[in-house]
């Protein structure tokens, strides 16, 4: 809590990230208290009144404040704003997504996100994939790594056929001229040199999503939502 004299004693910038925090705290918790504390900021900051209860009104504001204080945050740090989560009683479809060797632990979160949206299957990581239990995960996935069905250190040649590999090979199949199975196993590759060459050899479809622009490939976490998509379509 601030009194007027120390909060203008800051500087500009400092203010403003203050504030922000402030307001994250505030909308978080609802307390009488500190709405009465962040109604003072926005009188001594000359700010007009919002509404505490309106999302957008404390979205916009606090990306001000933000901007304000020169600072940027990534989505698990922003404020949540849309409609609140909800218990989904969708099983989850019986397919495998196999990661190989991914090494970004962002990339697995929010394949971890996509999967739990759309109720995928299990996912199983090879002994290189960082797995639910990394913190980085965790912050990437907003909550569903504990959600979705996973194994770690685990092998591919455990997993049911067909076993389709999402992956800019020739040959390969585009997605939108592929029927998918009731059950198979989705395989995903290494965001430097995708999936090995002796697991592609051995795979019975080569899925290609099929580009328009000048890089030849997506992020392997994009690829798999647009993919994710048309699974639940298809298998709904």
């Amino acid at each position: 809590m601030f009194t007027q004299k120390k909060f203008l004693s800051l500087k500009e910038a400092h203010q403003h990230k203050k504030a922000g925090e402030l307001l994250k705290e505030t909308f978080s918790t609802k307390a009488p208290a500190l709405i009465a504390c962040y109604q003072n900021l926005e009188k001594w900051l000359i700010l007009p009144s919002i509404d505490l209860n309106d999302h957008e009104e404390v979205s916009h504001r606090f990306h001000f404040h933000l901007a304000s204080a020169g600072l940027s945050k990534k989505e698990h740090f922003l404020l949540h704003v849309k409609k609140e989560d909800h218990p989904s009683s969708t099983p989850f479809l019986p397919i495998s997504i196999f990661l190989t060797s991914l090494r970004s632990a962002f990339n697995v979160g929010s394949i971890f996100r996509t999967a739990e949206a759309f109720r995928l299957g299990t996912i199983y990581c090879n002994a290189s994939t960082p797995g639910p239990s990394n913190p980085k995960v965790q912050k990437a996935s907003m909550g569903t790594f504990d959600k979705v069905p996973c194994h770690i250190d685990f092998n591919l040649e455990n997993l049911p056929r067909p076993w389709i590999a999402l992956e800019t090979a020739s040959p390969s199949t585009p997605l939108s001229s592929f029927t998918f199975p009731s059950s198979f196993t989705l395989i995903l590759g290494n965001e430097e040199f995708g999936i090995p060459k002796e697991i592609l050899a051995q795979c019975d479809t080569i899925l290609e999503i099929p580009l328009c622009g000048s890089k030849n490939s997506l992020n392997v976490a994009s690829a798999f939502a647009i993919v994710a998509s048309h699974i639940r379509t298809q298998l709904r």
